[in-house]
């Protein structure tokens, strides 16, 4: 039983943007979601703002998503500045992309809006099937099909292909279905999210401050489509009981709590629309493939967001699970067998390992209180600052570019001789 050649269980801008890449590379695929149509096509905001990359952007623009989105949509990223206590008390980290050959280090869109646009595409691309209003009840494999029974309007329904993908976030039913593990990290803390409206021009420079047993992070915004006004993003990480207490304030009391944290650097701010709060959990598959399956964006590699990368990790899984299926199929081989699939395993494990490591070692460090960690990250970000190879290494992920690294006395006199009629 084979009614097309993948299923995606999860239609998230990650799972939606999976089954248009392997449809525009000659694939059928079929995307089972449990929310239904209207919600997919006009998906409503949920307050968190997605730092893209170079190397991410070029991506959708490739499958046409980046082309659907608004211009107001889009918001430019040119430095980001990490504090280590109150702004000002410590001179910051900084990244920018001179020397990159880029102008801005990335963008920033609204995940709803990436999700909104994922979809119109998908629903107009041949070869991608979406079945919204799906609920899975079982899945299975069996030597020749990954089977999937599910529901949808009241029906009980049952599909198979050669490979299943589960994409359906962090705490993915599927994954768990098909016995495969995950490490699960709760840090204990939740974040806040919310628009903010804003006295003084951000200048496009995200910040990422560590102070008071809360972290602030400001994301600077396109300004608003009514007025023109500046806008940025403040995402407050802090634990349990501190979350409840904030969101119980009024929201001009929010604001100005915020303004204060931030040293009125912007001036006064002012809400715009809901605060939106998320619990922080990071997961790490055991296996991202398997036999007839694999484990796509949070379902594989759930990260925290201060490094606002976790969506880049998806994408970047995108892309090698099409290209390791791609080479299966092109090599003739079953692109259910799990040793094709190792590939995307290998791939996507060498990438997404380390910005998962240092991530939580970076939350480890800059969310303990303690005399010696708050020594530590001070000497941290100083030794940061002044070691150029380490800052043009984090630029190089953001743009996509290798880091020009000075070159040495022995490889300039070696360019003279190359260069010698």
């Amino acid at each position: 039983m084979q009614d097309s050649d993948i299923l995606i269980v999860g239609g998230g801008p990650v799972g939606l943007t999976l089954s248009i890449a392997l449809a525009q590379a000659g694939f059928q695929a079929t995307v089972l979601e449990l929310q239904e149509a209207d919600v997919l096509a006009d998906p409503p905001s949920d307050g968190r703002e997605i730092a893209l990359t170079h190397p991410s952007r070029a991506l959708l623009m490739r499958l046409g998503t980046w082309q659907e989105l608004a211009a107001h949509e889009i918001g430019l990223l040119r430095e980001a500045r990490v504090h280590n206590g109150a702004v000002g008390e410590h001179r910051p980290m900084q990244l920018h992309a001179s020397g990159s050959g880029m102008e801005n280090l990335g963008w920033i869109v609204p995940n709803h809006a990436l999700r909104r646009t994922a979809h119109a595409v998908a629903a107009r691309t041949p070869g991608v099937t979406l079945l919204p209003g799906a609920r899975v009840e079982g899945v299975r494999i069996t030597a020749d099909s990954a089977v999937v029974d599910f529901t949808q309007g009241g029906s009980r329904r049952q599909l198979g292909a050669p490979l299943i993908v589960a994409a359906d976030s962090r705490f993915s039913g599927i994954r768990r279905q098909l016995g495969i593990g995950a490490s699960m990290h709760d840090f204990g803390r939740s974040v806040i999210v919310c628009r903010m409206r804003v006295e003084k021009d951000h200048g496009e420079v995200t910040h990422e401050c560590f102070d008071h047993h809360s972290t602030l992070a400001i994301l600077p915004l396109p300004p608003s489509p009514e007025g023109g006004s500046p806008l940025v993003s403040a995402v407050v990480t802090v634990d349990g009981a501190q979350a409840q207490a904030l969101l119980a304030l009024p929201p001009e009391d929010y604001a100005a709590r915020i303004a204060a944290q931030f040293e009125h650097r912007l001036g006064a701010m002012a809400m715009v629309g809901e605060r939106h709060s998320y619990p922080l959990v990071a997961v790490w598959a055991q296996q991202f493939a398997g036999p007839r399956c694999a484990l796509a964006g949070d379902a594989a590699v759930g990260t925290h967001p201060v490094t606002a990368h976790g969506f880049n990790i998806g994408l970047s899984g995108v892309q090698s699970l099409t290209e390791t299926l791609v080479l299966a199929r092109r090599r003739g081989h079953d692109i259910g067998d799990a040793r094709q699939l190792a590939r995307y395993e290998r791939l996507h494990r060498l990438h997404a390992w380390p910005i998962f490591a240092g991530t939580n070692a970076i939350v480890q460090l800059y969310t303990d209180e303690r005399a010696l960690p708050r020594a530590l990250r001070r000497a941290v970000l100083v030794a940061s600052e002044n070691f150029p190879p380490l800052k043009a290494a984090i630029v190089s992920q953001l743009t996509g570019r290798r880091p020009a690294w000075p070159k040495t006395p022995r490889k300039l006199e070696e360019n003279a001789a190359n260069e010698m009629p």
